[in-house]
């Protein structure tokens, strides 16, 4: 964990892969919150992933 101050919200991008899903669960560890659902699009190459966490109480 970085000394930076968390942020509240975050929306989160990559392909959608092995490393997407283990930094979304890498900030649930850390205490963040699934916000929403994921969503997903085609860059013609590849499927990319998106997904919000949210810090703090809901």
């Amino acid at each position: 964990m970085t000394d930076r101050p968390l942020l509240r919200y975050r929306l989160i991008t990559g392909p959608d892969d092995a490393t997407f899903c283990e930094r979304i669960s890498a900030l649930l560890e850390q205490g963040y919150r699934l916000h929403g659902s994921p969503a997903v699009t085609f860059n013609g190459v590849s499927v990319i992933a998106a997904q919000a966490v949210v810090w703090g109480e809901g």
